[in-house]
């Protein structure tokens, strides 16, 4: 078997024990909160940055990994004689993607993929190259197989407030305002197409319950073509009870194998506030 490492950042949202289960290595992105630096779900977690937010009304700040700790990263590998497929958050969301390729080419065997997409969107193709890894497919195999289904893993979400959207500049506030005011919760589709950029899907309207089974039909409408080996039900501290119902309704309605359910990591939980939830799988 060849010696591969699957490695992503915090940002693909599969939690510690899919991470630890799979074998995968991981690279946190930083963290700015009132001035001081941390490391995503490492040394900070998105409840903080939530109390944060509700006691003082600051948010945090995001900062790509730069090209020198990918560096340093991918080296400990490659020196040990292990070849690298590095899955990254998508390249229209961050600037990680190009600093990696860039310590990357400095380096023999290390194979770095545009997920064009983010959170379980992503932690979906590192999922799919740590089977491939097992079947003792080389780190360009993989690489070349897991880039084929870039297009194939589909993420969205239905954001319960526009508050945080709105306080990272990423919405209007007479946006957020009228959102509020009529009761509005907006789903986001990912661009997988598009190196993930965000487009504002379908407008949800009453109790946030029934939004988040609406949302869930519709997208499983979308994309019925699927593969059952995997579905993500991915949030950021929604009810519990929200989480259950979704969960309930995927094992009775469709044939998914696997139904994971994780939190957003601090990088993706910032953006989108609490209550986000997602279904997150690969379709044809």
């Amino acid at each position: 078997m060849s010696k591969v490492i699957i490695s992503a950042d915090s940002t693909c949202d599969l939690g510690e024990e899919l991470m630890t289960k799979n074998n995968v290595s991981y690279f946190p992105y930083h963290i700015n909160l009132e001035g001081k630096d941390y490391l995503d779900n490492v040394t900070i977690k998105p409840e903080d940055l939530f109390e944060a937010y509700r006691e003082r009304k600051v948010l945090p700040k995001t900062s790509a990994i730069n090209i020198g700790e990918f560096l340093d990263y991918f080296k400990q590998f490659t020196d040990e004689g292990y070849e690298v497929v590095h899955i990254n958050l998508g390249s229209g969301l961050s600037s990680s993607h190009q600093n990696a390729r860039l310590a990357a080419a400095e380096l023999e065997g290390v194979y770095v993929i545009d997920s064009q997409n983010l959170s379980t969107g992503s932690g979906l193709l590192v999922l799919k190259a740590c089977q491939l890894a097992e079947q003792g497919l080389s780190a360009n195999e993989i690489a070349q197989q897991v880039t084929d289904l870039v297009s194939k893993s589909h993420a969205s979400f239905v954001i319960n407030t526009l508050e945080f959207l709105r306080a990272g500049g990423r919405c209007s506030a007479l946006a957020a305002f009228g959102a509020n005011l009529l009761g509005i919760k907006p789903s986001i589709k990912v661009d997988n197409q598009d190196g993930g950029k965000m487009n504002v899907g379908k407008k949800y309207r009453g109790r946030y319950d029934q939004v988040i089974l609406s949302y869930v039909k519709d997208t499983l409408a979308r994309y019925p073509d699927y593969d059952d080996e995997i579905v993500f039900i991915t949030h950021s501290g929604t009810k519990k009870e929200y989480i259950n119902a979704v969960r309930k309704y995927l094992k009775e309605n469709t044939t998914f194998k696997n139904i994971y359910i994780t939190q957003a990591s601090c990088t993706i939980s910032c953006h989108c506030g609490p209550g986000t939830l997602g279904v997150l799988y690969i379709a044809g």
